[in-house]
């Protein structure tokens, strides 16, 4: 895939690529896949310092730094680029979106795989940290700052510190990834669940029939959302 391709990613990705010629000229993290994709090959010919030199260098000029050894898939779009950093080991693939500030690194000193392998069309949120090697499947979606340290399944979404898996997409996912904030709320999410819970035991203990656990409107809590409950004891 070529530069015109790289070109149409972005403009399908990110509502405020205007032309190509825009994208061409002030898209860093196009420019570091460009530069990676050199310093990729030099490594390949057994040019270890000086593809690692041009990766330096594109990572003081885009803010993004991208081992050469690390292998990239095609239609990958880094948004926003910077601060993002892939490890040499890291493996990409095809169609993937990668927000600022996220990691793909290693957690050991060992001389092997130690970084993260990406499905297809996985996106990962700005400030996400990948760690380790582990696999993340196919159209999954990891949340902003999430810590991902074991593996994902495909089509999973997954937020927090750890990550946690918070839902599952349909089987037929679409091809291509859905927008980073299109995530569930983790903590309202959890609430939902413990209020379930709690009014399932009430139900068998007490007989009481509350109302049923529901989501918050707007993805905010507030207090007419919690009910009180009249205990018998």
């Amino acid at each position: 895939m070529g530069i015109l391709g790289d070109i149409r990613c972005a403009i399908d990705r990110d509502p405020a690529a205007r032309n190509p010629v825009e994208v061409l000229f002030v898209y860093p993290g196009l420019h570091a896949l460009w530069a990676h994709r050199v310093s990729h090959w030099m490594w390949n010919q057994g040019l270890r310092t000086p593809s690692r030199v041009l990766a330096h260098g594109a990572r003081v000029a885009t803010g993004v730094e991208i081992h050469p050894a690390a292998r990239i898939g095609d239609r990958v779009f880094l948004d926003h680029g910077s601060g993002v950093v892939i490890g040499e080991t890291a493996e990409v693939g095809d169609g993937c979106t990668i927000y600022q500030g996220a990691t793909l690194g290693g957690t050991s000193l060992d001389p092997g795989k130690r970084h993260p392998t990406l499905g297809k069309n996985v996106v990962v949120g700005a400030g996400a940290k990948i760690l380790g090697p582990v696999t993340v499947g196919d159209n999954a979606r990891i949340g902003a700052n999430s810590v991902v340290l074991h593996d994902v399944q495909p089509g999973t979404a997954v937020v927090g510190v750890p990550g946690q898996v918070i839902s599952r997409s349909r089987p037929n996912a679409s091809p291509l990834p859905e927008r980073e904030n299109d995530m569930p709320g983790a903590i309202g999410a959890t609430v939902v669940a413990l209020v379930g819970r709690v009014a399932a035991r009430e139900q068998a203990t007490t007989g009481h029939t509350g109302p049923g656990p529901h989501a918050p409107r707007g993805g905010v809590w507030a207090g007419e959302d919690f009910v009180e409950v009249d205990y018998v004891i």
